[in-house]
Order: C-alpha cells, then structure tokens, then sequence
C-alpha cells in the first residue's frame, strides 16, 4: 500500500479530499482544536480517508521554543512541557492528543522532538517512560528526532518502544518500523519545489512490499504530491 499526501491542507478540504486519501493534521502539534472541528472534519472527510496527526507541541518542545508563540494558552511551570518529560502537563497534553486522534480515527500520530532534544540520558529515560506508559494497540507511534542521533541508539529505541522511525528520504534513511513514514520538507528548505528526477528517485526508493505514506511538507506540497501521484 503506497499512500501520497500533505502536511496540513494546502487547498481547501473538499477540493483536497477530490485528490489525496490522507492528510497529516498539523494543527494539533501548536493549539489542540475543539472536539467540534474534529468531529467536522471527520464527517466532511470520505469514509475511507485516513487523517494522521502531528503530536501537540507541549509533549515534545520546550516552553522555549519559538513554536509556543502560536499556543493560545496560558502555561505555568515552564520547566514541565516538552522533552517527553515524566510530569502531569505533558501526559494531559497527550490525553489531548489522543482525544483528537480518536475522533479523526486517526491510527498514526507523529512525534516530532526538536533538534534540541539531544541524545543525552535524562532525554532518553523520558523517552522510554513516556511511551511505555501510553503504549496502546489502537496507534501506530511514529518519530522524527532531529538532531544528531546515532543510528544505532535510534534504531534500539524504535525497537524497545514498537516505534517508527521518520525521516525525510532525501536527508536520510530509515533505520526501524513496521511501516514507511516520509516527511518531505524541501531538499533546500521549505520554499522547495522537487524536480521529475527527485520524484523519480522517490518512487524508486519504495520498497514493494511496506506500507508506505509518502507527505509533502513543502510550499509546493500539493502540485508536487500531484506530480508524484501520477508517476503511478
């Protein structure tokens, strides 16, 4: 199964729903919406359109990150959000998270750690506790870290914790997970558009037998995800 789509609506629903059967919802990562516009987009949606969703922000990014400019609640406590940490905001955040997910009946959730988020041992004891303590058969957890990781440490932690590893496959390789997520943010950033050899080099890189979610998150992310659609 090959599934092409965006991250977050380039175009408005109704138009998008006419060409992709799956979006990456990017809003739950920076203000978890109401249940309301949840349950609308779910009922807007074809039956058979999957959503995945990007984790809220406040499980994985420090207050420090310049993304909380967009959060429009007010947080106390700062040095308990992010970073997967073991505290009562970031597991309420995660509560949040799957509310959504449930209404969308979204299967995939995407955790996205900030290049911040270095390897150092407290990270990774957070890590561990955090999806140990959600782990759950209704979701396919997949994670993008950022930064510099070794392969191996991801690889290992992907395999203890029944994770994905994401990456963006013209920056790097998957190293783990029973199923394919690519991220696509623009090979010279995000004001990118792919050229036919790049498409061509995507499809080449698909393996037959894995499922496998192909999301464009660039500028051009709908004509470019259109332009990969048809080379099948």
């Amino acid at each position: 199964m090959l599934k092409i789509g965006c991250c977050g609506f380039p175009i408005g629903r109704e138009e998008y729903f006419k060409y992709f059967s799956i979006v990456e919802i990017q809003k739950t990562f920076y203000q978890i919406p109401q249940e309301k516009i949840a349950i609308k987009w779910r009922k807007e949606a074809p039956l058979d359109f999957e959503f995945s969703l990007k984790a809220y922000q406040l499980i994985t990014h420090p207050a420090s990150s310049p993304t909380y400019k967009k959060l429009k609640i007010k947080i106390k406590n700062e040095k308990n959000y992010g970073f997967f940490r073991p505290t009562d905001e970031v597991y309420m955040a995660w509560e949040e998270t799957k509310k959504i997910a449930q209404i969308l009946k979204a299967k995939i959730i995407l955790f996205q750690s900030p290049a911040s988020f270095k390897p150092e041992k407290e990270n990774v004891d957070n890590l561990k506790k955090f999806f140990k303590k959600i782990k759950c058969k209704d979701h396919i957890f997949v994670w993008e870290p950022r930064g510099q990781w070794n392969k191996s440490l991801i690889k290992n932690l992907c395999d203890e914790l029944d994770l994905v590893h994401c990456v963006d496959p013209f920056k790097d390789s998957p190293v783990y997970g029973k199923i394919r997520y690519f991220r696509l943010h623009g090979v010279k950033g995000y004001n990118y558009r792919y050229s036919d050899e790049e498409l061509k080099y995507l499809k080449k890189i698909i393996e037959p037998k894995i499922n496998t979610y192909i999301m464009f998150n660039n500028v051009y992310s709908f004509e470019d995800a259109l332009r990969f659609k048809d080379l099948f």
